[in-house]
């Protein structure tokens, strides 16, 4: 299969995975769809391809020459915010620069919207009918990786050491990482192949910490409610507008931080707020952190203690910091992607990787392209001409 075959198979298996099942993997589309890769990845030549009881799935290419063992990961699952299936994804052949109609209901992939579209005029991008996400987070990462090792097997003239491979579960959800074999899977070092438009490389990412508030309220008949009835509601509204209303995903970019309501839910009695709190300066991120108990602190001071419950857990930490003295492994790729007529350039991810976590672990792992866009939405999207690139690109990094 070529890269866009393999991608087309992908997208059409519901590998959502889900952050309310503690298990691992937390769907068992997942372990279904590492068991067919598995399968695929030993008819490409890979021998020692296997998957482990969490759905881990691992192999690896010997190498031909001497050198330090590459490592080349991508991650199984997408995203449940919203439907997989039923996939009908297709290819807008020759890409005219204009909008594209995605179902006969109005909805439409819209240049007003996402104008770097207009990048991709002549390309062949591959849509979906507006219903479901594309899924090419990350699996156009899976496809690109596979299509690079089945080239690398079936050219021995290509010098390269060892090469091994990983596909994880639960990325989506930020666990990933969490039973991830990094001594078994052997790697010096590694990149996660998870990220956006061709050419980006990404050593630096967010501090990351999820935020939870558990209001307590009072409930009695409005009619005799006065100076009895504590609304949890309307205290949560009341934390709401106690952080920062400039400081969040939709008012920041680059290296600004954010915090993010995620879920609500309430009534008189009780409500919750979900929260993911983001800043890349460690400093500020512990800022953001405590701010977020203090205002809790406040409304306790203001309607009784107990009122509000509020926790804060770390999430994963901005690699920079354990990749700052090796990065001869990020020169690595921009000089892949140089030799292959990409130019390459660096931005700090507004969200985290696998790489971030497994950086911690002893594996340095920076990120780089797929060439996808508009992730984890109904208008996600990328062109065939992209994931062809990626391939020659990931050959080109392998290679000795």
């Amino acid at each position: 299969m070529n890269v866009v075959e393999r991608f087309f198979d992908y997208i059409g298996r519901d590998t959502a995975s889900d952050e309310n099942n503690p298990a691992c993997p937390s769907t068992e589309g997942q372990r279904a769809f590492g068991a067919a890769l598995v399968q695929q990845m030993q008819e490409i030549g890979i021998e020692d391809a296997r998957m482990d009881e969490h759905a881990y799935v691992y192999g690896s290419i010997p190498g031909n020459t001497d050198g330090p063992c590459i490592g080349l990961i991508a991650h199984m699952d997408t995203v449940h915010d919203a439907p997989v299936l039923p996939m009908n994804a297709r290819i807008v052949k020759a890409y005219d620069g204009c909008d594209v109609a995605l179902n006969d209901a109005g909805d439409v992939l819209s240049v007003a919207q996402f104008p770097d579209l207009v990048k991709y005029k002549g390309q062949d991008l591959i849509v979906t009918d507006g219903k479901t996400i594309l899924g090419a987070d990350d699996k156009a990462g899976i496809a690109e990786i596979l299509t690079a090792c089945e080239r690398l097997i079936g050219d021995p003239s290509i010098k390269h050491a060892k090469i091994a491979i990983a596909f994880t579960p639960d990325e989506e959800i930020g666990r990933g990482a969490d039973l991830f074999d990094v001594k078994g899977f052997g790697a010096e070092y590694a990149y996660t192949v998870d990220g956006g438009e061709v050419g980006g490389i990404e050593y630096e990412n967010f501090n990351a910490a999820s935020g939870k508030l558990v209001v307590h309220g009072v409930n009695i008949h409005p009619g005799s409610a006065k100076h009895k009835m504590k609304s949890a509601m309307l205290i949560a509204n009341e934390f709401i507008g106690l952080l920062p209303a400039t400081e969040t995903p939709a008012t920041t970019e680059g290296y600004e931080g954010f915090f993010h309501l995620v879920h609500m839910q309430g009534e008189v009695e009780q409500a919750q707020l979900d929260y993911i709190i983001r800043d890349h300066d460690k400093t500020k991120f512990e800022a953001r952190k405590q701010l977020f108990l203090d205002a809790a602190a406040f409304l306790n001071r203001k309607y009784g203690e107990g009122t509000c419950e509020a926790s804060v857990q770390d999430s994963y930490l901005n690699m920079r910091e354990m990749l700052e003295d090796k990065l001869h492994i990020v020169a690595r790729a921009e000089e892949a992607m140089r030799t292959c007529g990409v130019e390459p350039y660096t931005e700090p991810i507004r969200g985290g990787t696998d790489g971030s976590r497994l950086s911690f672990m002893g594996l340095p792992c920076p990120n780089i392209s797929t060439g996808g866009m508009n992730a984890h939405g109904r208008h996600e999207c990328i062109s065939v001409q992209s994931m062809e690139k990626m391939v020659d690109v990931l050959v080109a990094l392998m290679r000795a």
